[in-house]
Parts: structure tokens; sequence; C-alpha cells
């Protein structure tokens, strides 16, 4: 099962990131895939303002993660960049699994590298369309696929955010 929609813009993914929030709870493991500029950090500051987090969230690209703690009852973002990491024994060396139970955790580039961490997760695909011109995206649309994985995601009433 998947779900796909069209973000017209930046603002439109940040949105979508706020209303995919609403149905992300503690434990939940969200990996998100697209080529640069895509716009995968881009829909996580929308899941940090919409799980109501300390911020800004920004890519974590040199620091390969960022914990941004609830600031109200919520569970923290756990904001990953796996991009720099050689495998699956770096993403042990984060010991991302320790704090999986009570965060949401968000990964960028976390294909085939941290699948195993769960065995239900939602895997968010962003693609941007080719409105490239001149070094410059005119057109800053991009498709947003959703594939449930695990009977945590399938339950999931997907089909109400796109």
């Amino acid at each position: 099962m998947r779900f796909e929609m069209t973000l017209a813009t930046a603002d439109d993914t940040r949105r979508f990131g706020r209303r995919l929030a609403t149905l992300l709870r503690a434990g939940d493991l969200v990996l998100l895939s697209g080529g640069l500029g895509a716009g995968k950090t881009t829909l996580a500051q929308g899941i940090g303002d919409g799980l109501g987090v300390r911020g800004p969230v920004t890519s974590p690209t040199f620091v390969i993660a960022r914990v941004h703690p609830p600031l109200g009852d919520g569970p923290p973002l756990v904001h990953v960049d796996a991009y720099r990491l050689g495998g699956l024994a770096e993403v042990d060396d984060l010991d991302l699994d320790a704090s999986l139970d009570e965060s949401v955790t968000v990964v960028e580039w976390g294909d085939g590298k941290v699948e195993d961490l769960s065995d239900d997760r939602l895997e968010v695909g962003l693609q941007r369309s080719d409105g490239l011109v001149s070094g410059d995206y005119a057109d800053e649309s991009r498709t947003v696929s959703l594939r449930p994985v695990g009977s945590r995601w399938i339950e999931a009433d997907l089909a109400a955010l796109v």
C-alpha cells in the first residue's frame, strides 16, 4: 500500500509535516528519502512544529543526530541525518534504539541503514519536479509518497493526510 500526493511549495511541505505529526507518537520511526533539495529537512521542520519541540529543526548533517526536547507533554524528536554514515555499524554507534521507544525518530538518508531499528516504520519519499531552470528550481513542487511498514502504520489513517 502506498499513498502519494503533490505539494506545491516548501510551505506546503512544512504544513504536511505538521499534519503528519498529529499521527506520530513515541516509538515511531519515520524514514525520509529523496535527493538533495527534495525537502527532507523541510518536512522534518514541519514534524517538529507539529510535535511542539524546542527548535529550530535544522539539518543535522554534520552532527549526525539532534534531540529536540518537547515544549509540552509530547515526545522528543530525534532527527538524524544518516547520509555520512557508512552502514549499520555506524548507525549502531548512535545508539538510536536506546531512545526509540520514548521519542519520535526521523531519519534522513536512512534507506538500507536503519530499517532494523523497528518492525514498524513509515517510509516517506520526496521527489522534486524537474523544474530546474538555470540552477534554480522555478517549480518548487514535489511528490511525496508514504509507504507504511508494519501493523502500526498499516492501521494508521494515512489516507486522511493525502
